[in-house]
C-alpha cells in the first residue's frame, strides 16, 4: 500500500492529496508517517527556514499568529532588513548637520549708506518678498539712508559647527553683508568742473630776454614761436578792432595783401632792419608814411592773432631777440 502511495503522490499536485486526506483514511496515515520521518531527519537541525504545515511532524505544532491552517509563513517576516549607518544617507544613524530652530520675534532696522534690500534680507534671515511685505512695497525696494524697515518675525535654524564628512562646510556671511559700506561723498557727474586758465606762453619771456631794439606790436601772448623754414615770424594773440603799433620808428617801405585779401605792412628801421605786420583790418598809414615806435598802423583782423616778422636785410630772424 504504501508504494501505491508514493506513486499516487508522484502523480497529484500537493493541494489535491491535502484536500482529499480527508476522504481517504489510507492515505492520511501514510502522509501522516511521511511527515513523521521528514521530522525526524531534521530534529537536530537548528535552521527556521523550513514552513511546517499541518499534518505533518505528528501534528502537535500550532500555527503561527495570524495564519491560518494549510497557508505557509515566512519565518523571518516583519524583521525588515538592516541599513547601514552612512551620515548624511538616510541610514538609522543621525544625521552631524542638525539644528535648533527659534522662533525670533519682529524688530526694526535703520538703513546705513551702501545697502539693499537684498543685504538687510540677508542679514536678518527673511526673503525680500518678506520684507517687501511687511513695510507695504515691491520687491525692489528702493531704500534712503536713515529709513526705519520692520522686519518681520522669522523662525532661525541654529545649525550645528560639525557637518558630515562630504557635506561640505558652512558658507561663512561676507563681510559686505555685515558691514555697510564706507560714507563716501561724490559729486554727480552733471556737476561743472573748474577748467584751468590756458598758459600765457609770452608770460614766460623775461624782460632781459631780448635786446630790447623792438616793442611788441598788440599786448598779447604768443601763440606759435618762429620756426625757421616754417614760421618765419611770431603769432601774437589779438581781437578784433586792437590797434596794431609800429616797433620801432621807421618808414612804410610796402602796404600789400596775402591771397585772401588781408593787409600786410612793411615798416623799414635803421640798420637795415625791416619789421612785417600781417593779419591786420582796418589800415591807419599808407606807402611812404613816417612812423615813430608805438604809433598805430590800424586794427587786427578776425583771425585772433597777429603775424609779426623781423628781417635783417631780406633774411628772418627770430623776433624775440629784439623785443
Amino acid at each position: 500500500m504504501s508504494r501505491l502511495t508514493s506513486h499516487f503522490l508522484a502523480a497529484l499536485p500537493l493541494s489535491f492529496l491535502l484536500a482529499a486526506c480527508q476522504s481517504f483514511p489510507a492515505v492520511q496515515q501514510d502522509l501522516s508517517d511521511l511527515g513523521a520521518s521528514i521530522g525526524g531527519a531534521t530534529k537536530g537541525s537548528t535552521a527556521t527556514s523550513m514552513p511546517r504545515m499541518p499534518g505533518f511532524g505528528g501534528g502537535t505544532a500550532a500555527p503561527a499568529a495570524g495564519a491560518t491552517a494549510g497557508q505557509v509563513t515566512d519565518p523571518f517576516a516583519g524583521q525588515g532588513v538592516a541599513t547601514p549607518a552612512v551620515p548624511g544617507q538616510g541610514g538609522t544613524a543621525a544625521s552631524a548637520s542638525t539644528g535648533t530652530a527659534k522662533m525670533v520675534a519682529a524688530t526694526t532696522h535703520r538703513v546705513v549708506a551702501g545697502e539693499t534690500g537684498w543685504s538687510v534680507a540677508r542679514k536678518y534671515g527673511v526673503t525680500v518678498k518678506e520684507l517687501a511685505s511687511a513695510n507695504g512695497t515691491d520687491t525692489n525696494m528702493t531704500l534712503r539712508v536713515g529709513q526705519v524697515l520692520k522686519i518681520p518675525a522669522r523662525t532661525v535654524t541654529a545649525q550645528a559647527s560639525v557637518t558630515a564628512p562630504g557635506q561640505g562646510s558652512p558658507t561663512p556671511t561676507p563681510p559686505s553683508a555685515a558691514k555697510p559700506l564706507p560714507d563716501e561723498k561724490t559729486a554727480p557727474t552733471s556737476a561743472p568742473t573748474t577748467r584751468p586758465d590756458a598758459p600765457d606762453l609770452g608770460g614766460t619771456r623775461t624782460a632781459a630776454s631780448g635786446s630790447g631794439k623792438l616793442r611788441m606790436p598788440v599786448a598779447g601772448s604768443i601763440t606759435r614761436p618762429f620756426s625757421k623754414g616754417r614760421n618765419d615770424g611770431i603769432d601774437i594773440a589779438a581781437g578784433p578792432g586792437v590797434a596794431v603799433q609800429a616797433a620801432a620808428g621807421g618808414t612804410v617801405a610796402a602796404v600789400t595783401r596775402d591771397t585772401d585779401g588781408v593787409p600786410i605792412v612793411v615798416i623799414r628801421h635803421q640798420g637795415d632792419l625791416m619789421t612785417v605786420y600781417a593779419g591786420m583790418s582796418a589800415l591807419s598809414v599808407q606807402k611812404g608814411d613816417t612812423v615813430s615806435s608805438g604809433q598805430s598802423i590800424g586794427t587786427a583782423g578776425n583771425s585772433g592773432s597777429i603775424h609779426f616778422e623781423v628781417r635783417q636785410g631780406f633774411e628772418a630772424v627770430n623776433p624775440e631777440g629784439y623785443l
